[in-house]
């Protein structure tokens, strides 16, 4: 799969020019049959589409949640979880959200930026001294994959990481430089690599080569993973512990993992793929360093980029304290200026396609909103998961919603996405909609 693809199907989406603040906050509690409201009767389109792509087996099962003024008003599981066993898909099934971890792991950094322990133009370095006196790539030999560099222009600070205009990229699916570079050197992409230590993995990605000079574009990569090694050394926590303590119980987010405890690993879904002769859809295998399983082991690697595992349930929270400026249940986690930082443009005149990147978020732009019809509004925010997760915040319809599947690669996971957004949008009532128009994001 090209770099470009899969860039997207980890849920490319657009920017507003000015942060959209949601409405005062409201009381939500964890997402319950107890908060459906009722349901109309066009969300039947919902219903079809992810009936029509659990039928035939393009994905296994899937799981769609959709919140509106802070009440779920669709929540519903489709498929199977063991397509040998036809085992049914539970709503409450935890699932891997990859690099949906990486907003759960800004927000965890943003909550030390409100108690004033960072900046956001502060270099990296100041705090990770093995980033200090970068480099950028000059030439590359694919032959023995050796390198020369030149001086970086300047330090990558902490706003460039939020935005992946580090110049720091992936291992096995960043540029085929990076790739090398960062095998040899033994740097894990933190999905299902559960063994290693975070902090020795930063200190050996800090001085290889940037693969451009820092600022200068977007380049999708273990950014995240260098600002969840910045929690540990700002808190004296590890990640893990951080994020368990500030958010997830708070938040009341109770099946959200690095790693799953005993009780909670049969309740992982199972991973599939796609079978590149055939097309059909297989359970998955190691494969390029992954276990599939990797929630269920002991694992001591915990990325901030791409670790962690979860219900729909538990993001949806998550998501809708965001839309309510940082409150949940009347308790206040983030300053509301501080989720105004968050989801606006925080990369300039840089472009992540048609969009713009926040502080861990794509937000939707006035361009990309007004690309297609129904979609997200000017200065929604969203994400996704290489494993077939998607979610978006639209502020301007006080709107959450979510997609769940548990399969890659896929050939049906972008169209399903697009088309789950497009049924969203056409379910809700016309009455309930926001007078302007709202339109969909650049096609994934």
């Amino acid at each position: 799969m090209k770099k470009t693809s899969l860039i997207l199907l980890l849920a490319l989406s657009s920017y507003g020019t000015f942060a959209q603040v949601a409405a005062p906050a409201k009381k939500t509690t964890r997402p319950s049959k107890a908060m459906m409201a009722p349901k109309p009767a066009n969300f039947q389109r919902i219903d079809q589409l992810l009936q029509e792509y659990t039928a035939d087996s393009r994905v296994p099962g899937a799981i769609a949640l959709v919140m509106r003024d802070g009440k779920v008003v669709y929540r519903k599981a489709f498929g199977v979880d063991d397509m040998a066993a036809k085992t049914p898909l539970r709503p409450d099934a935890i699932m891997r959200i990859a690099s949906q971890t990486k907003a759960v792991a800004s927000v965890g950094l943003m909550l030390l930026y409100d108690e004033g322990k960072f900046q956001l133009d502060d270099p990296i370095s100041k705090y990770l001294p093995a980033f200090a006196n970068p480099k950028v790539l000059a030439t590359f030999n694919e032959k023995d994959s050796t390198y020369t560099t030149v001086p970086a222009k300047s330090e990558v600070t902490i706003r460039q990481l939020f935005t992946h205009t580090s110049g720091i990229s992936y291992p096995v699916i960043g540029s085929k430089e990076a790739q090398a570079i960062y095998a040899k050197a033994n740097i894990p992409s933190g999905i299902g690599t559960p063994g290693g230590n975070l902090a020795k993995s930063m200190d050996a990605l800090g001085p290889l080569p940037l693969m451009h000079q820092p600022g200068e574009r977007f380049t999708y990569g273990l950014s995240v993973d260098v600002l969840g090694r910045l929690i540990e050394v700002l808190s004296g926590q590890s990640l893990d512990q951080y994020l368990r303590t500030r958010l997830f119980e708070p938040l009341g987010m109770r099946d959200t993992y690095f790693y799953l405890p005993a009780s909670k690993q049969a309740r992982l879904a199972k991973l599939y793929t796609e079978d590149a002769a055939t097309k059909t859809t297989v359970p998955m295998r190691p494969r390029q360093g992954m276990i599939p399983d990797y929630p269920k082991e002991a694992g001591t690697y915990f990325s901030g980029g791409a670790g962690l595992s979860s219900t729909i349930d538990d993001y949806a929270v998550f998501l809708q304290m965001m839309l309510n400026n940082g409150t949940h249940n009347g308790r206040r986690l983030l300053k509301p200026a501080t989720v105004a930082l968050i989801t606006q443009n925080q990369m300039g005149e840089i472009n992540q396609g048609s969009n713009k990147f926040g502080l861990g978020f794509s937000v939707t732009t006035a361009q990309s909103a007004a690309a297609k019809q129904p979609g997200l509004s000017e200065g929604s925010y969203e994400w996704g998961g290489i494993f077939g997760t998607t979610y978006w915040v639209d502020p301007k319809e006080k709107l959450v919603a979510l997609i769940y599947t548990q399969k890659y690669p896929s050939g049906t996971a972008r169209a399903l996405a697009d088309k789950f957004k497009t049924a969203v949008y056409q379910s809700l009532a016309p009455q309930q909609m926001a007078p302007a128009a709202v339109a969909a994001p650049a096609a994934k």
